[in-house]
């Protein structure tokens, strides 16, 4: 037989060594922070041994703490994945994907329904959001998140590269001379603030192709990809707009790439979750799913 300790005290270890606050382990699991004391001194009691150093700047993991927190942290996943097992067939299955707002509109809402005709039995919930999950306390099975990987703890699979290029309406062309970058200096410029890492900007982008009379400053600013393509879709200006976002409207002509000028990012889409996750079924099923819809993106120029 296993010998262990109370489970509540390993719960209350693995919220508090999360968050480094008894506070806020208190808040997650719904109980006062002199519960989450309470637990911790039965916890090291029956150890015998400290788990945290406690001192007037806050809260520290000891070396035997931050050895056992991440086997934890992976055990409650598992536990939480076993519970799924078993509810498995008493009821509607979902899948809960958490994905960025202009990456959930331009990209996977359009192909759901190819995934609903294969799995009818299974509802997608698309969590759109900003904010980065954590897996440990959100109800979410899956991620797509744009970066440059490494998320530790959990599996990472790499979906898409991307490449960031200027886009406009058709339109635009027939009414403004747009033949080489210099042509920008007469253009409003459409801005992409929803995340200005690991994506160039207008003064970025301009400087490397060797413009130097457009102000790369000004013009509309939205923080949302989709909405910056849209903005260029309805004739506003010039965009720099992700690539794989844009394709849809590129292949629709609603956008035209006025001039060659394709900047590669080290940022890519990726599928993340934790491992215990893959083992649900109806997990695995969108998974693989999301990886058989990602094929190689025509040429930008």
């Amino acid at each position: 037989m296993r010998r262990l300790p109370p489970l509540n005290a390993l719960r209350a270890f693995e919220a508090a060594g999360r968050h480094l606050s008894f506070s806020r382990a208190a808040d997650e699991l719904n109980v006062t922070p002199g519960a989450i004391s309470q637990q911790m001194r039965i916890l090291e009691s029956w150890l015998e041994a400290p788990l945290f150093k406690r001192d007037p700047k806050g809260l520290e993991l000891t070396e035997a703490g931050l050895a056992a927190l991440p086997h934890m942290r992976e055990g409650f996943d598992r536990l939480a994945t076993g519970v799924r097992l078993m509810q498995a067939g008493s009821g509607p299955s979902r899948v809960t994907v958490s994905v960025a707002p202009s990456f959930a509109s331009k990209w996977l809402v359009p192909r759901l329904d190819a995934f609903q005709e294969k799995h009818p039995h299974l509802d997608v919930y698309v969590h759109a959001d900003m904010e980065v999950v954590d897996f440990a306390t959100a109800d979410v099975d899956v991620a797509i998140r744009f970066g440059r990987g490494g998320y530790d703890g959990l599996v990472a699979e790499r979906l898409m590269t991307e490449s960031i290029v200027p886009v406009c309406a058709p339109s635009l062309l027939k009414d403004h001379q747009l033949d080489e970058p210099a042509d920008l200096a007469k253009q409003t410029l459409i801005h992409d603030d929803s995340d200005r890492e690991g994506v160039p900007t207008w003064q970025m982008w301009l400087r490397a192709a060797g413009v130097e009379d457009a102000d790369g400053s000004r013009g509309p600013r939205f923080n949302q990809s989709s909405l910056v393509i849209e903005a260029a879709v309805a004739g506003k200006g010039v965009a720099l707009a992700r690539y794989a976002l844009a394709v849809a409207d590129l292949e629709a002509a609603r956008l035209v790439i006025p001039f060659g000028h394709e900047t590669p990012t080290d940022f890519a889409y990726w599928l993340v979750y934790p491992e215990a996750k893959a083992a649900l079924p109806d997990v695995k099923a969108f998974i693989d799913w999301v990886k058989s819809e990602v094929r190689p993106l025509p040429a930008a120029t």
